[in-house]
């Protein structure tokens, strides 16, 4: 009978140490999700917010064209 008393209680030591190495992994990982969350939340509010940049070569271009327009109306009006 000693046997299976002596391997009850190391099985049952192996479960509440499992459970000691295993609960705070869960407890870190579901932390981790609440901030990948935010941080994911954060990150569309970025995109949304940078997304007008896009469009910035095209107003370069147009700029260009403008000033080389202003430019030339400059040379022929002899300035």
């Amino acid at each position: 009978m000693s046997g299976w008393v002596l391997g009850l209680v190391i099985g049952l030591v192996v479960v509440v140490a499992v459970v000691a190495l295993v609960t705070p992994i869960i407890l870190l990982a579901r932390r981790i999700s609440g901030q990948a969350l935010r941080i994911n939340a954060a990150l569309i509010k970025a995109e949304t917010n940078t997304a007008p940049l896009a469009a910035l070569t095209k107003t370069i271009d147009h700029a260009e064209t403008i000033t080389a327009g202003l430019a030339r109306g400059r040379a022929r009006l002899g300035g």
